[in-house]
Parts: C-alpha cells; structure tokens; sequence
C-alpha cells in the first residue's frame, strides 16, 4: 500500500520550474510538492530529464527558470538531510572494503582526521545492517556480494543520516525479481516508518506501483502529475507523446503498447508491448 500521506510542510517545493539545454527544453513551468511520506514515482523517456531532476535537487544541477527548495530551503550541493540511492554498479571482484565498512563512510565519510566514538559507530552501522537485511555479510568484501547485496548496503548509506528526503536513481536496474521486491519495501519503509519523501526514478514502474502515491510523467518538454491510476492512462500518455498509446491493466501490472521508437523499451526495442517504463 502507498504511504500515508503527512500534511506537514512540503520536503521538496518546485516553483515554475523549467529545464532548457539550448534550444532543448526538458520541462517547463513545473509546479511540485513532496510530502513527507510521500512515494512519488518519477518516469518518462530516455533524455527527458529525470535524473537531472535529481541534481536539481541535490543542488548540482542550477534551473533554468523558476525555484527549488528541500527542506524549506534553496537547494544546495552537500545537505546532509538527504540520501542518495543510486544505480545499481557492481564493485570490481578484488574491492577489499567490508560491506560494514562501505555503509560506515555514510555516516563518517564527509569527517576529516581519525575515527572517535566506536562504540557508537559500530552500534549504528549494525543497526543499519538489520534494518537492510544485510547482517548476514556485515565482514564480507563488498566485491564477492551479488549485485542486490551490494544495492541493500548503498541503501543502508542513504538511510545512515535518516534523511527527510530519499532520492532513488533506478535502484532496481539489473536486479532480479526477489532484491527487486526487498529493496523496494525497504524504500517504502522509510517513507511509512519515518516520514521521509521518496523521489525514484525508474523505467518500470511495476515493481513498484503497489507503493506509489503520486507518478510524475515526463516526456517531449512536458510533464503530468498524479495518481498512477489518472496518470497511466491511454489518453494521458498518447497526449504527452503526441501519438496513439495504448495502456491496459493485467494482473496487477500496467502493460504499455504503441510507444515511440525513440523510447528505449525494457525488454529490447523491437518489443511493441511492454510494461510502463522509459529509461532515464
């Protein structure tokens, strides 16, 4: 189920929000508020701006037109009430590093000079271990884990400061059904048990719809906000793409037909019928 929502103020606030590389425009005029709590799934097109609007956010990447704020504040690189989960990226075999020992630099990493308190650092890495179900291979060389280990163990990075906002960049790309569905509930429990808002970019909303409160639909320089079920509609997407599209319900799963060529499909371009996503 999706999270509950909280009515308090606003995590992220985009105000008349626009985007332009030259002549390019990847959305304009956006008005957008996250709640804590909130689950909001963002999809659309390869090179329509998702993961950019992730910089955003964090502060790397400067509007074209418009304001952002996290937090009641301008966004700025290095805030610390924000976790980042990025794309899933293997480790190399030979990586040394102790799984307990990559999810300790979320907590001290951005710290100069010798460790102190570590009592204290232990206890929390360790909690951090059990709450992504990670314990198991806490001394473990993070370059012998699976690809959905090494996912949980970024997850326990990004949850280390407990962040108001919980930024996703496909965390599920590459990972098979079952760390699929494990790194997603996790994702969710920290928006239901701690009231974070959720940002996830992701080219297949599937996985993950059983979560969404809101879905934010980018494509061709604009945009559409709300529900999965106002947003992955046939009008709604033929609208934005400018092109028949056809979306049916099977199963529980949103099966998408008819998407341009241009769309990069999940299971292989030549594929007509797939389920909803875009890459990033």
């Amino acid at each position: 189920m999706p999270a509950k929502q909280n009515t308090g103020e606003p995590v992220v606030r985009l105000r008349g929000a626009g985007l332009h590389f030259g002549d390019r425009v990847l959305w304009d005029g956006l008005d957008l508020d996250v709640a804590p709590g909130e689950f909001l799934a963002v999809l659309g097109p390869n090179g329509s701006g998702k993961t950019t609007l992730l910089k955003v956010l964090l502060g790397l990447q400067q509007l074209s037109s418009g304001s952002v704020e996290v937090c009641g504040r301008p966004a700025t690189r290095g805030s610390r009430l924000i976790g980042t989960i990025p794309q899933q990226k293997a480790f190399p075999g030979n990586t040394p590093l102790r799984a307990r020992d990559l999810v300790a630099l979320g907590i001290d990493g951005h710290r100069w000079g010798p460790r102190i308190f570590r009592k204290r650092l232990k206890e929390k890495v360790d909690a951090l271990l059990e709450l992504v179900g990670a314990t198991g291979y806490a001394d473990r060389p993070v370059g012998v884990l699976s690809g959905g280990e090494q996912q949980r163990l970024r997850a326990a990075q990004a949850l280390s400061d407990d962040p108001r906002l919980l930024l996703c960049d496909e965390p599920l790309l590459s990972l098979d059904l079952r760390h699929q569905q494990a790194v997603s509930a996790l994702i969710h429990r920290q928006a239901c048990d701690r009231g974070s808002a959720v940002v996830f970019v992701t080219h297949e909303i599937n996985p993950i719809l059983q979560y969404v409160d809101r879905v934010l639909y980018l494509a061709g320089g604009r945009f559409h906000v709300g529900t999965p079920s106002e947003v992955m509609t046939s009008e709604t997407l033929s609208e934005l793409y400018g092109s028949p599209i056809e979306v049916f319900r099977s199963n529980g799963r949103i099966v998408v037909v008819g998407m341009p060529d241009t769309v990069e499909h999940h299971h292989g371009s030549e594929t007509a019928a797939h389920d909803a996503m875009a890459g990033s």
